[in-house]
């Protein structure tokens, strides 16, 4: 389909809380999905929720394998990074673990910024697919750590407001020096 322009920090769009997605699926939002899709896999990144690309709608997208490493042969052919796209629309956690995690994080909308950040480490979460069925499901580790950075976009959350103040501070000044130079 196409790949979009993800929205970089501190774009209001990205503060937006997104509106919960209806079924049957339009072709237009089809298309958005497909669209974060290819977007994800290009910038490149594990992650992506649909107000990254200012469309507010509850639907996120992740793949924790296929950077891994895990790499799979087509028809005897090059090496291909295996690839697993979740799609989740109207995700809901039902239950997050009181034991903490702490994992780097990074975030196409914050370029170059990865930070330490304490998470759940397994939720319980409920969504629906493509064609609307829910689905329930626990997830530990890496995947739920993924999913709670996602899903915190849907509610205009960025992983740097869980972060002091002071380095909120200097990254806002970082990615502002940063946009000047591509600028100029």
């Amino acid at each position: 389909m196409a790949i979009r322009e993800i929205l970089i920090y501190p774009d209001d769009k990205l503060r937006e809380v997104a509106k919960p997605v209806e079924f049957p699926l339009s072709d237009e939002v089809k298309a958005v999905v497909q669209d974060m899709a290819d977007t994800m896999y290009d910038a490149p990144g594990v992650g992506l929720a649909a107000t990254q690309l200012g469309v507010a709608l509850r639907i996120a997208i992740t793949d924790t394998d296929w950077r891994s490493g895990e790499v799979r042969h087509e028809d005897g052919g090059e090496p291909v990074a295996a690839r697993n796209l979740k799609v989740w629309i109207n995700p809901e956690f039902r239950w997050r673990e009181e034991g903490m995690v702490t994992c780097e994080e990074g975030c196409l909308s914050v370029p170059e910024v990865y930070e330490d950040i304490d998470r759940p480490a397994a939720v319980r979460l409920r969504w629906q697919d493509m064609e609307g069925e829910t689905h329930e499901a626990d997830f530990e580790g890496f995947q739920a750590v993924a999913l709670q950075h996602e899903f915190d976009h849907l509610d205009g959350i960025l992983f740097i407001d869980k972060l002091s103040r002071l380095k909120q501070g200097m990254i806002k000044k970082k990615l502002k020096k940063r946009k000047k130079l591509q600028n100029s």
